[in-house]
């Protein structure tokens, strides 16, 4: 969860205080400017290290149609897989990318087994799941071939979801492909922007277009900001008990439960009250293995899975105790961090425990889940309801450190603490120092240090470790971004 951002000093016209007020912002800037730092550049850091949540923009379309070169073109790197034939898969969806200074999040929709429901089923699961994702839409149609039957059940459902929709004519290789792209115009979406993702020809103006379709922020879908209840998304691999879980909170079997594993396919929302308070559980398919091994029903199943944590405040991650602690469920544990929610472990049918199991669990956790040291960690039994009063005061303590926020003076009299104390090892002569920093967002909390060079991972780590030790932030990722101060002779 640590970067470090180089400047490039091309600054930032507007800039975003983030979590600092006006009269803390003025200071900090103050300081940074004693520092020698550029002022722009400390704006631009503090807007990027406070955004929050960026809009999701998914590309969507029927197989080969070029989505993954598009995605490719506009990360501005091979990272997406292309291959010249339909259902290319891969593990990773979602990227991060940025145009005209705006960043969004940009998923690729582009991999996908076709099951037996023949390839038309498989494209709307597909587009079902980036509609439902998604702030703004690419619809990308091969305008070499024009709209197929698949193109227009995908149209369908992008009318039915009413969200911001961008249509690519794509593999418009010269004037001579441009008849073909306005042809486009029947789908009934507007005007074709007709491109060449393999080319770049034209993509240009179809991202501004993007950005005009995209937020400025995604909609907050949680929350007490907009009054509604906590989301909680319970994740984990098939037949860990989730379901089981469920119904033990609520009372009743709410939910189907079955010892065959995957009966959960589609997020099952339930409102719940526990201790006086309303909470928005959210059930889950269990995740079985990397989404490029995965086909039919299982693949999508994963899909809205990951879909339901990023609208989730909290991940409550089960574990089954009775079995050891596997590769998928390091995955997931990868994935709820990912995504920066607040995180709950729960280590379900401890009621079936030996102690000699029960020791190994011990030492498993230590090693296969240190990620998460930092994570409430409660011993259940939803079969039985073994400690289930156990589940809320874990799930508080993690909003609690997802929500917390450590002013600006509070905090840079730590780090001179920090720095006094353990100063960073001197490396080719030089010892650089984080010279001050601040809290510039939360949900999860998220920190802009500013440092006279270059600082190493594993120092960092140690911020980070100390920074849990003097604030707590028990039950929450943290997000660590490092300035560096360039040299003040290259200044002009």
């Amino acid at each position: 969860m640590n970067d470090q951002i180089q400047p490039e000093g091309d600054g930032f016209a507007e800039h975003d205080h983030g979590a600092l007020g006006d009269a803390e912002y003025a200071q900090f800037m103050e300081l940074a400017a004693e520092e020698g730092f550029d002022i722009e550049d400390v704006e631009g850091a503090i807007e990027e290290a406070g955004h929050g949540p960026l809009p999701v923009l998914a590309v969507i379309g029927r197989p080969n149609v070029g989505k993954s070169t598009l995605v490719n073109r506009i990360i501005g790197r091979r990272e997406a897989v292309v291959e010249d034939r339909p259902g290319v898969t891969r593990d990773r969806v979602t990227y991060e990318a940025e145009w005209s200074g705006r960043r969004f999040k940009l998923v690729d929709t582009g991999g996908w087994e076709q099951d037996v429901l023949g390839i038309d089923a498989s494209v709307a699961a597909q587009a079902e799941y980036a509609i439902e994702a998604a702030d703004a839409v690419v619809f990308v149609v091969d305008a070499t071939v024009g709209a197929t039957d698949t193109d227009e059940a995908v149209v369908r459902l992008l009318r039915k979801a009413g969200k911001p929709v961008v249509l690519c004519a794509n593999k418009v290789d010269g004037p001579s492909g441009e008849a073909d792209a306005t042809a486009l115009w029947s789908l009934g979406l507007g005007e074709p922007h007709p491109i060449s993702a393999l080319h770049g020809r034209g993509t240009g103006d179809m991202l501004d277009a993007v950005l005009e379709a995209l937020p400025e922020a995604p909609a907050q879908t949680f929350g007490a900001a907009i009054g509604g209840p906590r989301r909680i998304a319970l994740i984990g691999r098939p037949n860990v008990g989730k379901s089981s879980l469920l119904n033990k909170v609520a009372g009743e079997d709410r939910v189907v439960v079955n010892e065959l594993a995957g009966t959960t396919r589609d997020p099952v929302d339930e409102l719940i009250e526990l201790g006086g308070v309303t909470w928005k559980f959210v059930d889950t398919a269990g995740i079985r293995k990397r989404v490029h091994l995965q086909q039919g029903a299982d693949y999508y199943a994963s899909l809205r899975t990951a879909a339901a944590v990023e609208k989730a405040e909290v991940a409550v991650i089960l574990i089954d105790s009775s079995e050891s602690i596997s590769v998928q469920d390091q995955r997931i544990v990868t994935m709820a961090v990912e995504a920066g929610r607040a995180i709950v472990v729960a280590y379900n049918k401890w009621d079936t425990l030996d102690e000699e199991r029960r020791y190994y669990l011990e030492r498993e956790i230590e090693t296969e889940l240190a990620q998460v040291a930092w994570a409430p960690r409660v011993n259940v039994s939803a079969a039985t309801g073994r400690h289930m009063e156990k589940l809320v005061p874990a799930i508080e303590t993690a909003l609690e450190g997802w929500e917390t926020r450590v002013p600006t003076g509070r905090l840079n009299a730590f780090l001179g603490e920090i720095v006094a104390s353990h100063p960073h090892p001197v490396r080719g002569g030089k010892q650089p120092r984080i010279l001050f920093g601040t809290q510039a967002g939360t949900k999860p909390p998220r920190f802009v240090f500013f440092a006279s060079g270059f600082i190493e991972a594993g120092y960092r780590r140690f911020l980070e470790r100390r920074l849990r030790e003097e604030f707590g932030f028990e039950g929450t990722p943290i997000h660590v971004s490092v300035r560096v101060r360039e040299k003040r002779g290259r200044k002009k």
